[in-house]
């Protein structure tokens, strides 16, 4: 077989296992040894759990935060509410302290998330962590549906849900994208974790046993990702509630949007060279199978996949007719891509449009993310993103 021809299957071949294969293969393997069932509710299994919020500059919204959270359905002698402020310089910790039944730990220094965490884990002693950020909203039952899993042994950890609300501003088309993706993401969880365990929770909402947490560098750039990982080297599993859902507007712009995903991708190399235990298959079989499958390959080989199929192909094009089948349809969806980039509309009115723009744009950003983390730009101190505003009622 010629190179370049081996070059073409190889990069297409990775890329299908990537965002489909690999899901086709566990959905078989769960059909054949079945899934796992749902955790059942006891009312007589109730955990003391610690709900921590980190929270940097969130004035607009942290009032609105500890309402919702206050409304969780669970026995308020069984929670402790914790808000840490390290490092906003605006009225987010002073409206914090006007809230009765929440913990306010506030240092005037900024360290980031993961040294946020790890002070407030070290400053209680509940028996479950619950993680969420500020500037999303939960459902009632989200803390009695995470901790019902806590009844078996093997559970670590779980994974909650993320709902992109719409919006009635002109962020609404970064919402449609964002999403889609995140149903796509939602349903590769609910695979992974019947077949073995969430391969990596949302900092949206997570939960950890306290028993399991380990502090991380304050440098550590996606901290629920490293965290839950650390979790599963440890021979637990991390479930997953789609009955925990955590609600958030989407980015207000694009760019807001793509600076986003730069840092996640940047943070996602960093977590690769942090978690190499776990490409160890001989010792985590399913778990290196999902982790390599769904997150690794996401991150490294293919956005370097669709470059080389691209240009591989135009090497083809005078050996075989159907490469140039391949070849224009491969112009056409980045030609759609960008007639999307270039025009609001398109985007929002045509799917097929808006599908291969966020496709691209996910995959552009994974690389831009990339020479970030060469460069070691990335910092690890959150930086408040821009959200829409006016979710659409019932969203």
């Amino acid at each position: 077989m010629h190179s370049w021809q081996l070059i073409f299957y190889i990069s297409c071949g990775l890329v299908f296992y990537n965002y489909a294969g690999y899901a086709i293969i566990v959905y078989l393997l769960n059909k054949i040894t079945g899934s796992r069932q749902p955790a059942e509710e006891d009312a007589a299994f109730r955990p003391t759990v610690a709900f921590i919020v980190a929270a940097y500059n969130e004035q607009d919204v942290i009032k609105e935060k500890i309402v919702n959270s206050l409304e969780q359905e669970y026995p308020r002698d069984r929670i402790e509410f914790i808000f840490v402020t390290d490092g906003s310089s605006d009225r987010t910790a002073e409206l914090i302290t006007q809230s009765p039944g929440v913990r306010l730990l506030h240092r005037p220094e900024r360290g980031g998330k993961s040294a946020a965490l790890n002070r407030a884990v070290a400053e209680t002693t509940q028996d479950i962590i619950i993680a969420s950020d500020a500037n999303t909203l939960l459902n009632p039952d989200a803390v009695k549906n995470i901790v019902r899993h806590y009844r078996s042994e093997k559970t670590g950890g779980v994974a909650g849900e993320k709902k992109v609300l719409s919006s009635t501003d002109d962020a609404e088309d970064v919402g449609a994208g964002e999403g889609l993706y995140w149903k796509y993401e939602s349903a590769l969880k609910k695979l992974d974790a019947d077949f073995y365990s969430v391969v990596g929770a949302a900092g949206e909402l997570f939960s950890l046993r306290r028993t399991l947490y380990e502090p991380l560098p304050d440098n550590v750039i996606l901290d629920d990702f490293v965290l839950s990982l650390k979790v599963t080297q440890k021979g637990y599993r991390i479930r997953y509630e789609p009955d925990a859902y955590a609600m958030e507007l989407p980015s207000f712009s694009m760019k807001d949007e793509q600076k986003r995903k730069i840092r996640i991708a940047a943070g996602g190399f960093q977590a690769i060279g942090m978690l190499t235990p776990l490409f160890a298959f001989w010792k985590y079989p399913r778990l290196t199978f999902l982790y390599v499958s769904h997150r690794v390959l996401r991150w490294t080989l293919s956005p370097l996949c669709l470059i080389l199929a691209l240009v591989a192909n135009a090497f083809l094009l005078t050996t075989n007719r159907w490469y140039i089948v391949f070849f224009a349809a491969q112009l056409c969806f980045y030609g759609l891509s960008l007639l999307a980039a270039l025009s609001p509309s398109i985007r929002n009115g045509v799917k097929p449009a808006k599908l291969a723009y966020y496709f691209t744009f996910m995959n552009v950003s994974v690389i831009l993310g990339f020479f970030r983390f060469l460069r070691g730009r990335q910092s690890a101190t959150w930086e408040k993103a821009r959200r829409s505003l006016s979710p659409s009622p019932g969203d």
